[in-house]
């Protein structure tokens, strides 16, 4: 497939609509292209990992792979994040969550998510593991608000691993900037799960500790202020009169 030569500058929701997966694949080739060898090589072998896990995998009208390629090119792109088991946990960020047995094996239980990590721990080291294990959601209490546990969650494990804010800060705008791309009750559902979370995510990525520079915090700080505009105008529209 033939790709513009303006590929690594255009928006990753255009590169979706026009190119797909395809084109994911080719701007995530490009944006590694500046790491090491050895530092190539992991960020493949994660990617081919996330593709295999998730290869039955789809977000309303797109393979999911496509939400992993954008959350890792945001990191190397948008925020300047060179450190390689950031952009693999990136890669993986949903892979504990999504396919905990298939990563366990036969060493899954009741509970595969151990298993699971230990997986990872063996393939990337135990760094990428303390990442993905941070943006992993926990079992939910069903007695109580499923939305209000996932809040509790962000805002504990975040607070105590900055490189972690970093991973679900690019997941966040890909899922609360990008709400528009969806169709559907997904719109407004993921508005009423996110929207409460820009708060809590303008306050993480101020934070001294966040591993990022100050330019880079200004952009996500503007990409929080979409989210909420967007929720705004998805979330707070007076009825229709008839």
């Amino acid at each position: 497939m033939d790709f513009p030569p303006y590929l690594a500058s255009m928006p990753m929701h255009a590169i979706t609509e026009i190119h797909g997966e395809p084109g994911l694949l080719e701007r995530f080739r490009l944006e590694i292209q500046s790491f090491d060898e050895t530092a190539r090589e992991r960020l493949t072998a994660a990617l081919d990992l996330a593709a295999e896990l998730h290869r039955d995998d789809r977000r309303v009208r797109e393979p999911y792979l496509n939400h992993l390629l954008r959350v890792a090119i945001r990191l190397m792109h948008h925020y300047q994040v060179r450190d390689v088991d950031v952009i693999v946990a990136g890669l993986l960020h949903d892979a504990v969550e999504d396919h905990p047995d298939e990563l366990a094996g036969d060493a899954g239980g009741e509970d595969p998510t151990p298993a699971a990590l230990a997986t990872l721990v063996g393939r990337f080291g135990p760094r990428v593991a303390r990442l993905v294990a941070a943006v992993t959601n926990p079992r939910y209490d069903p007695s109580r608000d499923r939305n209000e546990q996932y809040r509790e969650h962000v805002a504990a494990s975040l607070d105590r691993e900055p490189w972690a804010r970093v991973i679900k800060v690019s997941d966040f705008t890909d899922n609360g900037v990008g709400v528009i791309h969806t169709v559907g009750p997904k719109v407004e559902s993921s508005a009423r799960k996110y929207r409460p979370l820009v708060p809590v995510y303008r306050e993480l990525v101020t934070r001294p500790d966040t591993p990022l520079s100050a330019e880079v915090k200004r952009h996500i700080l503007g990409q929080l202020d979409l989210a909420e505009e967007r929720f705004s105008a998805i979330l707070d529209q007076p009825a229709h009169r008839h």
